[in-house]
């Protein structure tokens, strides 16, 4: 699988990302499916403290603890959580970094991480001080590189002038092309990398029955039963006169764009 570069830093990404987030939390089917996901060349690996609550974490941890320097690891912060009460408040204060990646690094058996993004962001926040906070971990060596995960290009462009990030987490996809009109050509400009989430649009198009399935999911992308039906058959229509598969044609979509580094895919089986 093709490796690119982050942003301007000396990490080098698979050009698929497994993405966490959905994994569950038996332990063993989680190893199963990241040996799985490095066995076909990604080394790139995502997660958050928020994810089950610092659990998805821990799973990860433990099922990476020996592989270590096989992987590229992210995690996120800025979500200040109470495992127990499962209740959590936005906080992306330099405290609650720099406590939040001593928990990080503990649930996940590492001495460091290679990228750690802000989960989240408001234009209302401190960014200086968040900014700073990330700098210190980055001079103390706990993080290689730094960046932000976030939905809102206001505040993405705040990071873009101000800081030296090397990587924006955005949703991307066929269904949702907001980057491609905001954000994909100045972050290339900046050569900050783009992990595009989402690319497979939440599955939708894993079969036409399956768009039936998911209405709930189409109306996230606001487009009806039959628009997404329509699109399907374009797809299926491409997929077959190129001879992919339809989340292959999907991938290779939001990986055209020059800024997109890595396409960030979820999983559960």
């Amino acid at each position: 699988m093709d490796q690119n570069r982050l942003g301007k830093s000396n990490i080098y990404v698979s050009e698929l990302t497994l993405g966490c987030m959905s994994l569950g939390t038996d332990q063993k089917q989680a190893a199963e499916i990241i040996n799985e996901a490095l066995d076909m060349g990604i080394n790139h690996i995502d997660t958050a403290d928020l994810y089950d609550f610092g659990l998805n974490e821990t799973i990860v941890g433990e099922a990476i603890k020996n592989k270590r320097d096989q992987i590229v690891l992210t995690s996120k912060v800025g979500n200040h959580f109470n495992r127990e009460t499962k209740d959590w408040f936005w906080d992306p204060s330099k405290q609650h970094i720099q406590n939040g990646i001593k928990a990080s690094l503990r649930r996940l058996h590492t001495d460091y991480l290679d990228l750690y993004l802000l989960h989240g962001g408001t234009i209302e926040d401190n960014i200086d001080e968040t900014i700073e906070a990330f700098e210190g971990l980055k001079k103390e060596g706990l993080i290689r590189a730094y960046g932000i995960s976030s939905i809102r290009p206001n505040v993405i462009k705040e990071y873009v002038e101000r800081s030296n990030i090397d990587a924006v987490m955005l949703q991307y996809n066929i269904l949702d092309r907001r980057p491609e009109e905001q954000l994909l050509d100045l972050l290339n400009k900046q050569q900050i990398s783009v992990l595009a989430r989402g690319p497979l649009a939440k599955g939708i198009f894993s079969s036409k029955d399956n768009i039936h399935r998911k209405g709930k999911a189409a109306s996230h992308f606001n487009h009806s039963q039959i628009e997404l039906e329509a699109v399907f058959d374009q797809l299926d229509k491409i997929a077959q006169q190129h001879k992919i598969s339809i989340h292959g044609l999907l991938f290779q979509y939001v990986l055209k764009p020059h800024a997109v580094t890595s396409a960030v895919f979820g999983v559960r089986s």
